[in-house]
């Protein structure tokens, strides 16, 4: 069989709205939180029984933002290795595949039923929304936690040295939300322009849609600035 067809069981309601700005692998923004919907006819209650034992998930996903290859390149350039360097894209977790599927480890908070559906609770997610699920599985730490493995290019954590600060137009639009300040800085501490543009000179005003806001800033050296922040109606 070289073939096969796969089910979306679930969607992810996610903070993120489009893909600029997604962190580039779970556990980075621990405030991103999430709601998964089970669907029809997944959202048998008997299919998640036992599930409340587990802290974490593996979510199997389909990169349904991605623009169609006719053609699958061999290499690819991560944006840490500076966005220049090409390597193998089976060496990368990079979502320009031959087929379309990533995979996401998430924390887990519980299931929860509202309006007649049935939800699973997520945090430290990655995951744009929207995003088709296709696939859940529990994460066992004996057989998925390796801290001895060698990881190439990636070993250890991205560094975050960005310093995040707001305008005071920014600090009035976010009202005290503390959550959402939270979630803004935690974002931006990634710094999610092109890799080849940190550690240059930038002039450029970015944006990203979180939520139901769109966030405007500025980068000076290893400092972001919120310069604006929009709600939309």
């Amino acid at each position: 069989m070289n073939n096969f067809s796969l089910q979306t069981i679930a969607t992810i309601h996610s903070p993120y709205k489009e893909k600029f700005a997604v962190p580039r692998q779970p556990g980075l923004v621990p405030s991103a939180n999430a709601l998964l919907e089970i669907l029809p006819p997944y959202n048998d209650i008997n299919a998640f029984v036992g599930l409340e034992a587990y802290s974490h998930l593996w979510l199997m996903f389909i990169f349904h933002k991605n623009k169609p290859q006719s053609n699958w390149q061999p290499m690819v350039r991560p944006p840490r290795l500076g966005g220049n360097k090409r390597i193998g894209v089976f060496a990368t977790r990079s979502p320009n595949r031959p087929n379309p599927i990533g995979l996401s480890l998430v924390e887990f908070h519980g299931v929860i039923q509202k309006e007649g559906k049935l939800f699973l609770q997520l945090s430290n997610i990655d995951l744009v929304d929207g995003t088709p699920i296709v696939d859940i599985k529990p994460y066992i730490p004996y057989a998925d936690s390796k801290p001895e493995a060698k990881a190439g290019f990636a070993q250890l954590i991205p560094e975050s040295s960005m310093l995040v600060n707001f305008s005071q137009q920014s600090l009035e639009m976010l009202a005290n939300n503390e959550e959402l300040k939270t979630l803004i800085t935690e974002v931006l501490k990634q710094d999610p322009r092109p890799a080849y543009k940190k550690g240059k000179a930038d002039k450029k005003t970015y944006a990203m849609h979180l939520l139901d806001f769109n966030v405007f800033w500025q980068v000076n050296n290893n400092t972001t600035t919120v310069t604006a922040i929009e709600i939309l109606i």
